[in-house]
């Protein structure tokens, strides 16, 4: 089988490139494409893959071999819609079947199609998006939603999402979950080396997103300053996505302009310890396409707090502390509780341990391969 991929999330990061490694700094779907890839390059040596990109691929992209192969081309404009368009006209024999890890499809395509959507949040928080970024999600996300064979999306309640918003038939929508990053070279740090390296408190409950007001991020921030008898220090780590003046303010404007750290910045490596260390971590967001920190929370033996909506209890099942983001008193309870209960602490780290076992990034590539293998045949 011959399998078209477009690779553009992958290669050309929303937030540019590290000035330390010179590669992509990947959140959100630009994470989940190139993660997909690289264990779709390890696990699957028997097809042939075409991989489009806009650019040369980074140096942490698969290596090309006999089976994996990079094409890459440049469009003076809408690469995807138009350029993919017309390069995949050179392919059309050539290709079984063609993947976007992205909600978009080329404008012009006879080859079979499946596409990869993570949620649908610009359909409830349309205040959030650039109205450019929001009339494309739309538009072109609505074409390539019914142009698509099959569509890929991160958890039930996304798949929910898609198919009542859209009225497309529920065959039509398959559930693959993601995987969890594994982060190699990780050098742990105890609580006082974490403490002296980023000029934190030993004793922290810990935030890790991008600052946006879906990661509700001031409401915690308000939670936090009625926490009873609080010497601990909120650290909150996350580039400055859009909208996030309130979310910095939030600090003085709740009274607890000392015990709320904002860290930008923080590499790969040394973020396990901050979980490892945390007495919690909390997620609190109004709306996610999955909620990937509430695993890697888990990964590294940090109890997780996180919100009773969207998809977060598919990621935390029965191994995290739920409260309603909208309730900033409710929060502040679970907060204090969790401060408190050891065992509870205790226990939910013993579940963690075992929920992120249900996940993995080869079991993510394998699903998948199937649903490509499936549309192919078609």
């Amino acid at each position: 089988m011959n399998i078209g991929i477009n690779g553009y999330e992958a290669v050309v990061p929303r937030f540019g490139f590290d000035k330390k490694t010179g590669l992509p700094n990947r959140v959100g779907s630009s994470e989940f494409c190139y993660q997909l890839l690289l264990s779709l390059s390890k696990v699957d040596k028997i097809n042939n893959y075409s991989v489009f990109l806009p650019v040369k691929p980074s140096l942490d992209m698969p290596e090309e071999t006999e089976k994996w192969d990079y094409i890459v081309f440049k469009s003076k404009k809408l690469w995807t819609l138009l350029g993919l368009s017309k390069k995949l006209a050179e392919y059309k024999n050539k290709i079984d079947v063609f993947f976007s890890p992205t909600h978009y499809l080329p404008l012009r395509s006879t080859v079979p199609s499946v596409i990869s959507i993570l949620d649908v949040s610009y359909l409830y928080f349309p205040g959030l998006f650039k109205k450019k970024d929001l009339y494309q999600l739309k538009l072109w996300g609505k074409y390539s939603i019914n142009k698509a064979d099959k569509i890929l999306t991160i958890s039930n309640s996304s798949k929910n999402d898609i198919i009542k918003a859209y009225g497309i038939s529920e065959a039509k929508v398959s559930v693959v979950y993601p995987g969890i990053k594994q982060v190699l070279n990780v050098k742990f740090m105890d609580k006082k080396e974490l403490a002296k390296k980023f000029g934190i408190k030993e004793n922290y409950i810990l935030f890790v997103g991008t600052l946006q007001p879906r990661k509700n991020i001031a409401r915690l921030i308000e939670a936090f300053s009625k926490l009873k008898n609080n010497d601990l220090q909120l650290v909150i780590i996350g580039k400055k996505g859009w909208q996030y003046e309130e979310i910095l303010q939030a600090p003085e404007k709740f009274g607890v302009k000392e015990k709320v750290k904002f860290l930008e910045g923080i590499i790969d490596e040394d973020l396990p310890s901050f979980y490892k260390n945390a007495i919690y971590f909390v997620l609190p967001s109004l709306y996610e396409g999955f909620g990937l920190p509430v695993l890697e929370s888990m990964q590294y033996g940090c109890p997780v707090i996180t919100s009773n909506i969207s998809s977060m209890p598919e990621a935390g099942g029965d191994a995290a502390l739920y409260v309603d983001p909208y309730s900033v008193d409710d929060m502040a309870e679970k907060l204090d509780n969790l401060i408190k209960d050891n065992k509870l602490r205790e226990e939910l780290v013993k579940k963690g341990y075992e929920q992120v076992k249900k996940f993995s990034w080869e079991k993510t590539a394998k699903e998948t391969l199937s649903v490509l293998k499936e549309v192919a045949k078609k």
